[in-house]
């Protein structure tokens, strides 16, 4: 199958957004919102991109609703702007904003770990253990899509162990950056995937034992490290 053009009225710019797969038994709006996501995270999906509801369903080849579906979870996420009258646009997230939202996110990922770690039975906490074995999986076979899920898978675990539904709903709103961050990290260092399976192990296993400060600790410092690979301060910007 050819790939799909979709032409994004940003700077007179043609991007290309792969097609999805049939054999993907997802369901659709999950696949066009994850498709959407990744071009943006990628840059397929330009800042300031004008995105048409009719244009993106007819270059994905499915109906409007799962595309008007997609936007208003990624609006949700951060990573699109709807304009009333003007339509829908990339967001454009800049170094500072973007370093901010780490900051959040390793803040609020702390405290679901120091939850977790109040909270797990032990069987969820076997549960968060047997998460790391996909994890050790996709690193030794440098298998870079699974290791992005099984990551999710652990992070999303956690989250449910937490049960906190207004945690749940303030990551949800930046989950965007997310996909952001994973990019940048794993196109910049390569043997980044193994410092952090050893960090999640870490984490896990404070979790399993019911220590709380130091699975907020690890958790916090875990995510403040990668917002820092993947959004460095330049030295221009220390000195001021």
């Amino acid at each position: 199958m050819k790939p799909l053009l979709l032409i994004c009225y940003s700077r007179w710019q043609m991007d290309t957004v792969a097609p999805l797969s049939i054999a993907d038994l997802a369901p659709l709006a999950q696949r066009v919102h994850a498709r959407l996501r990744e071009a943006i995270a990628s840059g397929s999906l330009a800042p300031h991109a004008r995105l048409s509801e009719r244009g993106l369903a007819e270059m994905l080849g499915v109906s409007a609703a799962p595309v008007r579906d997609a936007l208003r979870r990624l609006e949700a996420e951060g990573l699109v702007h709807t304009h009333p009258r003007r339509g829908s646009f990339v967001a454009d997230l800049g170094p500072d904003q973007l370093r901010q939202l780490g900051r959040i996110r390793a803040a609020l990922e702390g405290l679901a770990a120091g939850f977790a770690a109040e909270r797990a039975s032990k069987a969820e906490a076997e549960q968060l253990q047997a998460h790391l074995a996909p994890m050790r999986d996709a690193t030794r076979t440098q298998d870079l899509p699974a290791l992005a899920e099984a990551n999710d898978a652990l992070h999303a675990a956690i989250l449910a162990i937490a049960g906190n539904a207004v945690l749940t709903r303030t990551l949800q709103s930046i989950r965007g950056y997310d996909e952001l961050t994973r990019t940048r990290i794993l196109a910049a260092r390569p043997e980044e995937p193994g410092r952090a399976l050893r960090e999640h192990a870490g984490i896990v296993a404070a979790i399993r034992r019911g220590d709380a400060a130091a699975a907020e600790t690890r958790m916090r410092a875990h995510t403040l490290r990668s917002m820092t690979l993947a959004f460095p301060q330049r030295q221009e910007e220390t000195t001021e």
